[in-house]
C-alpha cells in the first residue's frame, strides 16, 4: 500500500496547471490542466489509504524539470519513476516510449515489435492512452502507423500533442 504521496504544481505552464505526485519510489502522476483537488481525489481513487501531502521542496526536481522542458530548456528528464503503480505491460510499453529520443517519433506497431509483442499495437496504444506521467514518458512520441495523431489523453487531446510535437521541433 502507498503511504504518502507528495504532490507539486508546475505554475505557470503554457498548458495550463500540471500537478506532479511522488512516492518515496519515484513520479508516479503528472496532471495536466487539473486542479489541486481533482488531482487529489484522482490520486485517492487510484490509491485507496494514501496521504497525499502537498510538498514543493520534496517535488521540486519533478516540477523544474517539466517546466524546463515546455519552456524549450530541457530535451531530457532526470527523475526516479515508480514503476510498481503500472501493469506489467505497460511498464515494458512506457519504458521503451520513455527511450524515445526528444524530437523522434515512433508507431504503437513498432514499440509492439520491440516489446516482442508484433501484434500487440492497440494494447500499446491503451497503455500510451493510460500513461500515468505524461510529458516525462513522452506518449505524445508515438504516432499511428499512417504517421498521423491518433489521441492524447491529455485535455486537449490531438492539439496538445500536436503543440508537445512542435515544441520538439516535429
Amino acid at each position: 500500500m502507498m503511504k504518502n504521496i507528495y504532490i507539486g504544481e508546475v505554475a505557470p505552464s503554457p498548458l495550463g496547471p500540471i500537478w506532479v505526485g511522488l512516492s518515496e519510489r519515484g513520479l508516479l502522476a503528472v496532471e495536466i490542466q487539473a486542479s489541486r483537488d481533482a488531482f487529489c481525489a484522482h490520486l485517492l481513487r487510484k490509491f485507496p489509504g494514501a496521504r497525499v501531502i502537498i510538498d514543493q521542496d520534496r517535488t521540486a526536481q519533478a516540477v523544474q524539470q517539466i517546466g524546463e522542458y515546455l519552456s524549450g530548456e530541457r530535451r531530457s528528464f532526470d527523475l526516479s519513476i515508480d514503476w510498481s503503480v503500472m501493469t506489467a505491460f505497460q511498464e515494458q510499453a512506457l519504458r521503451v516510449t520513455l527511450a524515445i529520443p526528444y524530437g523522434q517519433v515512433t508507431t504503437y506497431g513498432e514499440i509492439a515489435r520491440q516489446i516482442g509483442r508484433p501484434r500487440a499495437a492497440r494494447a500499446v496504444g491503451r497503455a500510451e492512452a493510460t500513461n500515468p506521467i505524461p510529458l516525462v514518458v513522452p506518449c505524445h512520441r508515438v504516432l499511428g502507423k499512417d504517421g498521423g495523431l491518433h489521441g492524447y489523453g491529455a485535455p486537449g487531446g490531438v492539439k496538445t500533442k500536436a503543440w508537445l510535437l512542435q515544441l520538439e521541433g516535429k
